[in-house]
């Protein structure tokens, strides 16, 4: 028990002492291990026209180097077709890509 008290007093000082940068990617590498249950909402103007659901996570592409950051983001989610917020019979999971600079989007956590 006390070492495991001793573990976890550890890591939150290791953590409390990495930069925000730093947090935030240890936080997505939780986050990739235990995945999201994300929603990708796509608008046109003020319109929704896409939806997918049960995202486990966004990437955002890297250039064939692997040090450059491309202008674009991907995932696999669940096309909500009849955007209703629920997997339905026939809806199937889908590859996705969209632009960080042309795309009206909103990504949340499904509530």
């Amino acid at each position: 028990m006390r070492i495991q008290i001793f573990t976890a007093v550890l890591a939150l000082m290791l953590i409390g002492g990495c930069t925000q940068e730093q947090q935030n990617k240890i936080s997505r590498v939780v986050q990739n291990y235990t995945g999201t249950d994300g929603v990708l909402e796509i608008y046109a103007g003020d319109k929704l026209v896409k939806r997918f659901i049960k995202i486990d996570k966004i990437s955002t592409a890297i250039s064939t180097n692997g040090d450059t950051p491309r202008p674009y983001r991907f995932g696999y989610g669940i096309l909500d077709s009849n955007m209703n917020m629920q997997a339905d019979a026939g809806e199937k999971k889908v590859y996705f890509e969209f632009s960080d600079y042309a795309t009206n989007y909103i990504f949340y956590g499904h509530p």
